[in-house]
């Protein structure tokens, strides 16, 4: 609203006062109304494209404006349980989402601690990570993100980059060399956010994970490392398109143009889709580790990730009301940086036997091939 806008609408008011003492014209009052109409609609667009146009530099203000556009706020619940009982309050709505997001992992691995008997022959070579590391990385946080359970807000990290960035990085190599992993990281509070369907039902909410921003920092450094190493050793997945590096969406679609090719030679064509049910709530963490081993990663981070999968632990939060812990036992921790990472290396040997058509993006997986005859039906 600025000067010039408040101008035009106060002469529009003193039109419309005039216009009904008889001191103008009903024509002259219109013309007024029509310039603060015209006016008002070019500095909503002109605020809507400065929107738009920053919203990598602050997505906050541009979200905040699409929800105050949306018609209705979706809440939570009231909640159906199994019995048909409805929860309506907010801590038994917490205390059941709780129970039904734990209902869907994986059995615990008794194995799942580190006993030293990994065995991809690497050395346990000291992981050293610098002060310039951490202080990027703590200088590229978002301020206006949540902060986790342990109270520590991304913005009060990111401005205090340069102070803290010395302390944190000696915190950061003690964890990693000697397989630490602190209580606070290895715990998260957990949002709920509602999808679509029936409010009644726990499973049309999608559970977003509010974990240590510390951590969160520590895992970022980790991730390039692990990286940097399966790059070395060869391992990438050659079909995977999705959290790869010089991989994206639009090179997903190559599947695409061998499918048309299949096509334009007179060729029937079979694609089956796929997609993987709480795909990586669902990863079991003793497999995980088990491919993880194969993959030539250095030692101690591989003992880290191990430890830090261990023992963890997660709560609801909703609308102030928090519910009891409940341990996670499958799964890569939702909104955790390696989270897109150790998915990705888990489904790396989805597809290497198949001689069709095959390409993943992420967790969605597309297969197709030649389906002139039933039997490359059945191949497929």
């Amino acid at each position: 609203m600025s000067k010039h806008l408040r101008e035009v609408i106060k002469k529009k008011q003193k039109a419309y006062r005039e216009w009904k003492m008889g001191g103008i014209s009903k024509e002259s009052y219109l013309i007024e109304v029509r310039t603060r109409r015209d006016k008002v609609r070019k500095a909503k667009s002109h605020v809507e494209l400065d929107l738009a146009k920053g919203i990598k530099t602050n997505s906050k203000r541009f979200y905040s404006r699409i929800n105050k556009k949306k018609a209705k706020k979706e809440e939570v619940g009231p909640l159906n349980t199994e019995d048909g009982v409805e929860v309506k309050d907010n801590l038994g709505m917490a205390q059941y989402l709780n129970k039904y997001f734990v209902s869907v992992f994986n059995k615990a691995n008794e194995d799942l601690r580190d006993n030293g008997s990994m065995t991809n022959g690497n050395e346990d070579m000291e992981v050293d990570i610098t002060i310039s590391e951490v202080e990027a990385k703590l200088e590229q946080l978002n301020g206006t993100k949540s902060g986790g359970p342990d109270n520590l807000h991304p913005r009060i990290l990111k401005e205090l980059a340069h102070e803290i960035a010395s302390p944190l990085a000696r915190i950061f190599n003690e964890s990693v060399n000697s397989v630490v992993v602190p209580y606070d990281w290895r715990i998260a509070n957990i949002v709920p956010i509602f999808k679509k369907g029936k409010k009644s039902d726990p499973g049309n909410y999608r559970p977003v994970s509010l974990t240590s921003v510390v951590c969160n920092v520590f895992e970022n450094i980790l991730k390039e490392k692990v990286a940097k190493d399966i790059d070395v050793n060869g391992n990438w997945d050659k079909i995977q398109h999705g959290f790869t590096k010089g991989r994206s969406c639009q090179t997903n679609l190559i599947f695409f143009e061998k499918v048309t090719d299949f096509l334009d030679k007179g060729n029937a064509v079979d694609l089956i889709y796929l997609d993987f049910s709480k795909a990586f709530d669902t990863v079991p963490n003793g497999e995980l580790l088990v491919k993880l081993d194969k993959m030539g990663i250095n030692r101690k981070i591989e003992r880290w990730i191990r430890n830090w999968l261990t023992g963890r632990l997660q709560r609801v939060l909703l609308k102030g009301e928090l519910s009891g812990w409940r341990e996670v036992t499958s799964g890569v921790p939702q909104e955790s940086v390696l989270r897109p990472i150790l998915f990705n290396l888990f489904i790396t040997d989805l597809g290497t036997k198949s001689g069709s058509v095959l390409i993943k993006f992420a967790d969605d997986t597309k297969l197709g091939g030649i389906a002139n005859l039933e039997k490359d039906r059945d191949i497929i």
